[in-house]
C-alpha cells in the first residue's frame, strides 16, 4: 500500500529562501509590477483601466456622446424611459404575449446604458468614499489626542496632589 500525499510538492523555487531566517536580504527581489497588456489564461489584459464605450460593446447609446455629460439628467431620463417600456411590455404580454421580444430587447438595451453610465461614476465615487474615509481617520486621530490631552491633565493633577501629600503640606485624604 503506497503513501500518497494530498498536496503536491512545493516549487523548486523555494531552495532560494533557504537563508531567509538567517538574513531576510537574502531572498530575491519580487518581479516588477506588470504594465501594458498581458496575457492570462489564454486572453490579453491591460494594467489601463478603461471603460469600454458602448459603440465599442455593439451597443446603441442612448444619451448623448459629448464630454460634459450631466449624469443626474441622464440617468433620470433612462430611469423614466425603462419604467416606460416596462409597462407597455405588461401590456404587451397581456394582449400580444407573441409580441414580447421586442421590448425585452429594447429594455435590455437600457439597462445597459444605466450600467454604463454608473460605471463611469464609479471613479468619482470612489474618490468621495476615499475623502470621506481620510476625513473620518482625521476626525477619530484628532479626538484621540484630546483624549490624551485630557488624560494627561488628570495624571498631571494627580500627581501634583500626591506630591503635596508626600511632601506634607496638605493633610492626608479620609480613609473611607
Amino acid at each position: 500500500m503506497a503513501t500518497s500525499s494530498a498536496y503536491p510538492p512545493p516549487p523548486p523555487y523555494y531552495r532560494l529562501y533557504k537563508d531567509y531566517e538567517k538574513d531576510p536580504s537574502s531572498a530575491p527581489e519580487p518581479p516588477p509590477p506588470v504594465d501594458g497588456p498581458y496575457q492570462l489564461f489564454g486572453a490579453t489584459y491591460t494594467t489601463e483601466v478603461v471603460l469600454p464605450s458602448l459603440e465599442d460593446q455593439g451597443v446603441r447609446q442612448l444619451y448623448p456622446k459629448s464630454p460634459n455629460i450631466d449624469f443626474k439628467k441622464e440617468l433620470r431620463t433612462l430611469n423614466r424611459e425603462l419604467q416606460l417600456h416596462i409597462l407597455e411590455l405588461a401590456d404587451i404580454l397581456v394582449e400580444r404575449p407573441s409580441q414580447y421580444a421586442r421590448r425585452v430587447e429594447d429594455i435590455s438595451l437600457i439597462f445597459k446604458n444605466l450600467h454604463h453610465l454608473l460605471n463611469s461614476l464609479r471613479p468619482h465615487q470612489a474618490r468621495a468614499t476615499l475623502i470621506h474615509m481620510l476625513e473620518n481617520q482625521i476626525q477619530r486621530r484628532k479626538e484621540a489626542i484630546e483624549d490624551i490631552k485630557q488624560r494627561r491633565e488628570e495624571a498631571q493633577k494627580l500627581l501634583g496632589e500626591s506630591l503635596l501629600i508626600l511632601d506634607g503640606n496638605q493633610p492626608s485624604l479620609p480613609a473611607m
